[in-house]
Parts: C-alpha cells; sequence; structure tokens
C-alpha cells in the first residue's frame, strides 16, 4: 500500500482534511501547509483531501470541480510540493487507473457504496481504500461493502457521515461506529454529518457549528480517524460552504476534540 502503517499513529487518530473542490493550487497548497503544520505540532497523522470533480450535485447548474486532469495535477503538486499522503474521490471505475497514479488513498462516496463493480476495481488499487458509508445503509451492511474490495488488511477504512432522518437532514447513530470497527479502520465525517442536503433552494446547507459538537462525540468512541473539510473563507467554498470548517479555527476545533480523545475499548459486558 501507498502508506506505510507507521504513518499511523496507535495513540491518535489520524486527519483527512481540504477544502470540498480542488479549486485552485493556490488554495489547496494554503490549506494543506496549514493543516499540515496544525496536525504535526500535536503528533497527527495527515492526509490531504480535495476532490476533482463533484459528480453528485444536487443541480445541474453547481460548480464541479476542475475534472481528473487538471485536478490530479493540482493534487500531484501539493503532494510533491510538501511530501503528504493525497485523498480524492472516485466516481466511475474507468478513472482508478489514473487515480492510483498519484493518490494514496481513493474514496468511495457515499451514494457510491454499493456500486459493485467499482468496490471490485477499487480494490485492485495499490492505494487504501476510504468508502462512505451510505445515509440509506445499516452500518451492519458495511461489512459486504469491505467483503466487495477483497481488503481484509486494514488497507480500507469505514467514514460514518449521518443517516438520512426525513427529508433534508442526516443524523447519526453513534452505535454504528462501535458496530464497524470489525470491519476495520472507522472514520467519523464531522462536517458532512452536520450537511442539509439540498437544503439551500438547489444546493446543501449545513449547521458547522455542529460539527465540533458531533466530532468530540465520536472522539470519546475512540474513532481511527476524522474528515473535516476547511475552507479559509467557508461561505464562498465551491462546494459544500455552509458545513465545511474556517481553517484558522483547526487549531481550536482538534485541541477540543483531543481533549476528550480515547480508544479505551468498551468493557465486555
Amino acid at each position: 500500500m501507498r502508506i506505510d502503517p507507521s504513518f499511523f499513529s496507535p495513540e491518535k487518530p489520524f486527519l483527512i482534511s481540504g477544502p470540498c473542490v480542488a479549486e485552485s493550487l493556490d488554495l489547496c497548497l494554503e490549506v494543506a501547509e496549514t493543516m499540515a503544520s496544525v496536525c504535526a505540532k500535536r503528533g497527527i497523522p495527515y492526509i490531504f483531501k480535495a476532490s476533482f470533480d463533484k459528480a453528485n450535485r444536487t443541480s445541474l447548474n453547481s460548480a464541479r470541480g476542475k475534472g481528473l486532469e487538471k485536478g490530479l495535477e493540482i493534487l500531484e503538486q501539493v503532494k510533491r510540493s510538501l511530501g503528504l499522503p493525497v485523498l480524492t474521490d472516485v466516481h466511475e471505475s474507468w478513472q482508478l487507473p489514473y487515480l492510483q497514479q498519484v493518490v494514496d488513498v481513493i474514496q468511495i462516496p457515499a451514494f457510491l457504496c454499493r456500486q459493485t463493480d467499482l468496490l471490485v476495481e477499487a480494490g485492485k488499487t495499490n492505494c487504501h481504500l476510504n468508502i462512505k458509508k451510505g445515509q440509506f445503509l445499516s452500518p451492519d451492511d458495511m461489512g459486504f461493502v469491505v467483503e466487495k474490495t477483497g481488503r481484509i488488511d486494514g488497507s480500507c477504512w469505514l467514514t460514518e457521515r449521518g443517516t438520512t432522518f426525513g427529508y433534508r437532514d442526516l443524523v447519526v447513530d453513534f452505535r454504528g461506529i462501535e458496530r464497524m470497527k470489525k470491519w476495520g479502520p472507522v472514520v467519523f465525517d464531522a462536517t458532512h454529518s452536520v450537511q442539509s442536503p439540498g437544503g439551500r433552494n438547489g444546493q446543501s446547507g449545513g449547521e458547522r457549528e455542529m460539527a465540533v459538537v458531533l466530532a468530540k462525540a465520536a472522539s470519546a468512541l475512540g474513532v481511527h480517524g476524522f474528515f473535516m473539510e476547511t475552507h479559509p473563507t467557508p461561505d464562498q467554498a465551491m462546494s459544500d460552504a455552509a458545513n465545511t470548517l474556517p481553517l484558522a479555527a483547526m487549531p481550536d476545533v482538534l485541541d477540543m476534540v483531543l481533549e476528550v480523545y480515547s480508544r479505551t475499548p468498551l468493557p465486555n459486558l
């Protein structure tokens, strides 16, 4: 695999963080450099995240991103300039050969976590996988998802990002984090868990102030990693503006999360 096991800390969670979309090289370098420094000071392994395309937009008029070629060029420059592992989404199987030439972690979006052919082909790459749990799936069903990838070596991570709760709302069932640990490392997506899908007249809304609240709860459960989108000016972000965290606030956010972090196993009741 691209990421050596020594990259991860047995005592602290790793962090996946960056802007939702790779809007520009300058933006990605600013966020990546800032977050790398913030994480290094706290002993947290850091993975830079940005999407080259947002294929699951609510409206046809929503911004998509730079596309595969230009998006991967940006990610490759971030990786080379700062020496960071990078993560991006995949949407179709034909993209996988291009992605694995650049990125270290391939992410399966929540809406695609049941797509058998995509999962099987992703499992054949030399990258780690991060699979978002579908908003429509039981945590126990994620075992079948991992099975499709053929990954039982810890290189397939499962990410909790909330479950559909009526229209345009999500709720996090924290029992799911414990249940999914049997299939591999579990990541908590703090920013997408507070999203309001389609809640802004064709765009997603959200409650970014609640992201820290949920992250602290997941931290007490000893998740292996966190996913948090961040941007210097969140309200101007191309995607997920309402639930993206301000870059300047990330040191305080991480300090609050780490304060309650515990990987202590639950008692055998």
